[in-house]
C-alpha cells in the first residue's frame, strides 16, 4: 500500500475550521510578528495550561463523589472569564473584569447533583436578566455564591422537574429552597413551544415565583424567530414584574452569530405600567477554536426613570471559556 505524500497528509483542508483563526486564502502566508500575536499566543497558553486543570477537578468531583471510576456525562460545570468595557454616548469606560462559574456534579445517587453556582438567578432584577449582555460587571446585581444538592425527577413523560436546597455561601449563611418545572411541546413542523415554571424561598428574602414561556420557529434565509414571555412574582413587595421579548438569529459563518432584539419591561405597582423600552443587537465573534469569543453590543433603550429619553451605549466584551456544555452562541 502506498504512503500519501506529506503535502496531502499536512494539507491544512484536512483539518476543522474550528481550528483556524484566518481566513482559507491565508493557510500558506508566511505569519507576521505584531503586538496582538504575542497577546493571543499568551491567551492561548492560559487555556491550554488552565483548561486540562478545570476539567480535571470536575473529573475528580464526579468520581470522588459517585463513587465510580469514570467521569459520568452531563456534567454542567464551567469557568468563565472575560473583560468588558461599556461606551455611553462617546464616553469609554475601562475594561472590567468578568467571572462566573458552574460546579454541577452528580453524587451517589442518579438523580441527586450537588451545584455551585457564582450567582442565584432569583436574586437578579428581571429587567437586568433580560439585559445581562448590554451590561459590565459593575453594574450587575452582586448575589454571591451559592451551594445546593439538587435532586432530579420527571412528572409523567416530558416535564422535568429539579429541586434545590441550599444556601448562599457567606457569613451568617442563607438558607434557600427552589422547584423548577420545564416542559416543550412541538406544535408543528415549525413551532415549537417551551414552557418553565420556578418557586423559590431565600431566608431573608422570603418568596417568589416565575413564570416563563417561549416561542420560536425558523423564518426565511437561514434567520431563526423567538418570543418570550416572563412574569415574576416578589411577594415581600406585593409586585409583578413583567417582560416581552422578541428576536431574530442568524448564524452568517462558522465563526460569527448576530442576534437583533426589542424588547418591553413593566411592573404592577403602584399600577401596571411600562418601566423600560429597549433595543439591542449583538454581533458574537469566535476568535480561536471554541473557547475564545469576541461580542459587540450596541443597544438603545427607554426607561421610565428618564422620562423615556433615549440612553444608548455600546459593550465591547473578550470572553473565555475553560471549560463547560453551556451554549457558547
Amino acid at each position: 500500500m502506498q504512503a500519501a505524500p506529506v503535502s496531502e497528509v499536512l494539507s491544512p483542508y484536512r483539518l476543522p475550521a474550528s481550528f483556524y483563526t484566518f481566513d482559507p486564502d491565508e493557510y500558506w502566508a508566511e505569519p507576521e510578528d505584531s503586538w496582538w500575536l504575542d497577546f493571543s499566543n499568551w491567551v492561548i497558553r492560559q487555556e491550554r495550561r488552565h483548561g486540562v486543570n478545570v476539567q480535571s477537578m470536575g473529573a475528580w468531583a464526579d468520581q470522588t463523589l459517585s463513587g465510580f471510576s469514570h467521569v459520568l456525562p452531563n456534567n454542567e460545570s464551567y469557568l468563565r472569564l472575560g473583560f468588558a468595557a461599556e461606551s455611553e454616548y462617546s464616553n469609554l469606560a475601562s475594561f472590567e473584569p468578568e467571572a462566573r462559574f458552574r460546579l454541577d456534579v452528580p453524587t451517589a445517587e442518579e438523580r441527586l447533583r450537588l451545584v455551585v453556582e457564582s450567582e442565584s438567578e432569583e436574586l437578579i432584577p428581571l429587567a437586568e436578566r433580560e439585559r445581562d449582555r448590554t451590561l459590565t460587571e459593575p453594574e450587575r446585581t452582586e448575589t454571591e455564591t451559592t451551594g445546593a444538592l439538587r435532586y432530579l425527577t420527571q412528572v409523567g413523560d416530558a416535564i422535568n422537574l429539579s429541586t434545590d436546597i441550599g444556601g448562599r455561601l457567606r457569613l451568617p449563611p442563607e438558607a434557600f429552597w427552589r422547584m423548577t418545572a420545564s416542559k416543550g411541546w412541538r406544535i408543528d413542523e415549525d413551532w415549537a413551544f417551551n414552557l418553565k415554571q420556578r418557586v423559590y424561598y431565600y431566608h431573608t428574602e422570603g418568596w417568589g415565583a416565575r413564570s416563563w414561556m417561549g416561542w420560536d420557529r425558523p423564518v426565511s434565509n437561514g434567520w431563526h424567530f423567538f418570543a418570550s414571555s416572563e412574569l415574576e412574582w416578589i411577594h415581600d413587595e406585593r409586585r409583578f414584574d413583567a417582560a416581552q421579548i422578541f428576536s431574530v438569529r442568524k448564524r452568517l459563518n462558522n465563526r460569527s452569530v448576530v442576534t437583533p432584539r426589542i424588547g418591553v419591561l413593566g411592573e404592577s405597582q403602584p399600577s401596571w405600567r411600562t418601566t423600560s423600552y429597549f433595543a439591542d443587537f449583538t454581533w458574537r465573534y469566535r476568535m480561536y477554536e471554541d473557547w475564545l469569543f469576541a461580542e459587540v453590543v450596541p443597544a438603545l433603550e427607554f426607561p421610565r426613570e428618564d422620562s423615556f429619553q433615549d440612553r444608548a451605549s455600546v459593550v465591547l466584551r473578550i470572553e473565555m471559556y475553560f471549560s463547560g456544555t453551556i451554549s457558547r452562541d
